[in-house]
């Protein structure tokens, strides 16, 4: 029986990880958060508030749960709120990964961590594991200080490189750009959405499977876990209106330049999947499938 810890169990990919882990009969499931469990089921896992900035909290609960395996999906990932509040970004993302080192160091436990796209600058995408990593946000740095944390801290390892992810979780008011399209254009809205970003979006679902193929193979390494299509958000808002059958002519083309975001984004991202697929058996659904997916969880 492995025993698996997840961080962040109230995000997105927290209750996607949750859900699938509870499924395998040969697991053992520790959900943790920050706060109360807002997770939509109560069976089959074993809840713990932590907050991943308080070292003590950290040594605590591993040391009572003892974990074979920690997925450590928490962070700030609101990347121009980071902008602006680099301490707690920096508690957050980076500092809340040295203590989870700390603790996998002390009780010999396989470290899966959660990292992004945005560690890269976008002018050579999309990438493969080995991209040179060069950060335009403050988010961006603080991920690959974390990635940096991880690489050199003796453990036993793996980093699960992600993009753009989205999906439905339950009680969360995060949107994400199939809703917001899926929205505005019922309410006969204009929008405007940019061509001159790409990306591989992901399905919450697929970026779960990818973290659970590689916690059950504790498989080492760096492993890009992304969906598969390279789409700019003008083909995914496009897509979207295609498949709900809604007026693609309310979508106007746009590029970056007409937005103001206090975080610079990297240009074209997206990911080369051969290693996860080779390795882990990884095969996340297309585009066109995650929204149809989304679909029927409306």
């Amino acid at each position: 029986m492995k025993t698996i810890l997840v961080t962040g169990s109230n995000g997105l990919l927290g209750q996607k990880l949750v859900e699938l882990l509870t499924q395998q009969s040969d697991k053992k499931v520790i959900a943790t958060a920050r706060g109360e469990n807002r997770l939509p089921f109560k069976e089959g896992y074993d809840y713990f508030s932590m907050d991943i900035t308080k070292p003590e909290e950290v040594a605590s609960v591993i040391q009572k749960t003892m974990p074979d395996v920690i997925i450590h999906g928490a962070a700030m990932t609101n990347v121009d709120q980071c902008e602006f509040e680099k301490e707690t970004c920096w508690a957050q993302n980076v500092k809340a990964v040295e203590y989870m080192v700390e603790a996998c160091r002390k009780h010999d436990i396989f470290l899966c961590h959660v990292s992004t796209d945005f560690i890269f600058d976008g002018a050579a995408g999309p990438y493969t594991e080995e991209g040179d990593a060069n950060p335009l946000s403050f988010y961006g740095w603080s991920k690959y200080a974390a990635e940096k944390v991880v690489q050199h801290s003796g453990i036993r390892w793996a980093i699960a490189r992600t993009v753009l992810v989205y999906g439905i979780a339950f009680d969360m008011s995060r949107s994400n750009i199939i809703l917001w399209v899926k929205k505005s254009l019922e309410e006969g809205k204009n929008i405007k959405v940019v061509t001159d970003q790409w990306r591989t979006p992901t399905l919450a679902e697929d970026l779960a499977m990818g973290c659970f193929l590689i916690a059950d193979k504790e498989a080492e390494g760096v492993f890009n876990i992304s969906g598969k299509d390279l789409l700019t958000p003008y083909e995914m808002a496009m897509m979207t209106a295609d498949y709900f059958g809604l007026d693609k002519g309310l979508i106007a083309e746009a590029d970056s330049s007409n937005f103001t975001q206090p975080a610079k984004r990297p240009a074209r991202t997206g990911f080369v999947l051969d290693k996860s697929n080779e390795i882990l058996g990884y095969n996340p659904h297309t585009f066109k499938e995650g929204i149809a997916i989304l679909a029927s969880q409306l």
